[in-house]
């Protein structure tokens, strides 16, 4: 299928230098909505629009003018460069990009130069739609006020990241979200890598990349997860399953600033961004002797915690479970419901999620497949998905019997009887029954854990 090269709102900044470039772009770009405006001879202009998408076209010649550096360039500008250059040269990494991500040849023709254009204004479009989604992150609990006000601090310095919370918290997302709001390198790629899913003995090919030939199968030159994120940010999530000897050669990419290909003996240089998360404590790690104490510290520059979903407490609960449903509902179904019913987000806040937002979402989601097949909220239904959630998170009855025989004897008794009776005292309501005993909803169910307490929920709630 033909693919769609119209191109709708773009400015397109000209810095032509020694190259006599502007004019044929002007006549490439003829009959699309885009405006190409040429440098004043020193510099580009800044965008006339700051809502209205826009990129640079430079000729390699301005390179050697005292006013370019890049660095000042796009932290200023912000806008994502095309190069137009006879060949590749030597070049001054603080002057000059590591490596030419968008490139064209000194005689392109129209046709490279639109299908280039069209490329990244459609990656400027998804970069838009991604960053307002941003915004739309939901927090109403201080905890994570809090944590959003430190991404916005910290959001535009190159420095590493290291980003600490519990499974299913949305270690990525506060990553893409450190990413976006980069001024240079959120116009860049952003390239998620999982440490604890690398297969044994690909970790250089995947990682540093290949030569064409360089084993039996590298039928062609391969770029690897450092090249991949040139100019733009690398995350690496569950940093803390890498192997000792996988860590020694990450630290030595990021204290070289290059790579090199299997096969090759051409190092790269790299400009990138690293993000590093974990669910495990890596100071203890390094304690452990299982984590390099050096590699801890190039990565922790900045740290992050993000808050579970229990510390987010009740409204960020119902708000997010409120959200995926409308995912999964639509918004034009949506419309002829009525609100999300009392019993239902009560019984929400009431659930603990030891996967946290990512468990929330899956149990989000079958309720709303069943709201949207059904065409309305069946409680019968919804409350059998909720006793389900419940069931998922305590052991079966063999299991539970065979703990309880054996750990019977460990428990404080007195303070498991305390427990049922502020749970039968609170109608086994556990945000009212935390706040009697004066511990937090995550502590009260550890207990409940603990003391193999269970119930099941009274069919029928007061208002």
């Amino acid at each position: 299928m033909r693919q769609n090269t119209r191109i709708d709102g773009l400015d397109i900044h000209v810095w032509e230098g020694k190259a006599d470039i502007v004019e044929r772009v002007v006549r490439a770009m003829s009959g699309q909505d885009v405006d190409v405006l040429r440098a004043d001879g020193t510099a580009i202009s800044a965008p006339r629009d700051a809502e209205r998408p826009a990129l640079a076209i430079i000729s390699v010649s301005v390179i050697d003018h005292g006013a370019f550096v890049l660095r000042d360039w796009e932290a200023r500008h912000t806008m994502p460069v095309v190069w137009v250059g006879a060949a590749p040269r030597e070049r001054d990494p603080s002057m000059f990009p590591a490596d030419y991500s968008h490139i064209l040849p000194l005689d392109f023709t129209g046709a490279e130069l639109r299908a280039m254009v069209c490329k990244l204004a459609r990656q400027l479009r998804a970069h838009g739609e991604d960053t307002q989604a941003s915004e739309d992150l939901i927090a109403h609990a201080d905890c994570m006020k809090a944590l959003l006000h430190e991404v916005d601090t910290f959001a535009d310095c190159d420095t590493s990241v290291l980003v600490h919370g519990e499974t299913g918290v949305g270690k990525e997302r506060i990553a893409q979200l450190l990413h976006e709001k980069h001024s240079r390198y959120g116009a860049g790629p952003f390239v998620a890598v999982n440490c604890g899913a690398i297969p044994d003995g690909l970790f250089e090919s995947l990682f540093f990349g290949h030569a064409k030939g360089s084993f039996t199968g590298a039928v062609m030159a391969h770029k690897g997860y450092f090249e991949q994120a040139n100019g733009g940010t690398l995350f690496l999530d569950e940093i803390g399953d890498l192997p000792l000897y996988q860590q020694v050669k990450l630290l030595r990419v990021l204290e070289d600033q290059a790579v090199t290909r299997l096969g090759s003996a051409t190092p790269v240089r790299l400009e990138f961004r690293l993000i590093a998360a974990s669910n495990k404590c890596l100071p203890q790690l390094v304690k452990d002797g299982v984590f390099r104490a050096d590699l801890y510290y190039r990565l922790a520059v900045i740290e992050l915690k993000i808050p579970s979903l229990e510390e987010r407490g009740a409204p960020d609960k119902i708000a997010l479970f409120k959200a995926f449903v409308s995912e999964v509902i639509g918004k034009d179904k949506l419309d002829t419901l009525p609100d999300l019913p009392y019993w239902l987000a009560d019984a929400v806040a009431d659930i603990y999620f030891p996967g946290n937002v990512r468990e929330l979402r899956n149990l989000a989601e079958r309720v709303g497949v069943t709201v949207r097949q059904l065409g309305g909220w069946d409680e019968s239904r919804v409350k059998r998905l909720l006793v389900l959630a419940r069931n998922q998170q305590q052991p079966s009855a063999g299991e539970g019997a065979t703990d309880l025989l054996v750990d019977r004897s460990k428990w404080d008794m007195n303070e498991r009887n305390r427990v049922i009776a502020a749970l039968d005292a609170n109608g086994w309501r556990r945000q009212d029954t935390a706040q009697q005993l004066g511990i937090s909803r995550k502590v009260l169910w550890e207990k409940m854990r603990k003391f193999q307490i269970f119930d099941e929920e009274p069919e029928t709630r007061p208002m």
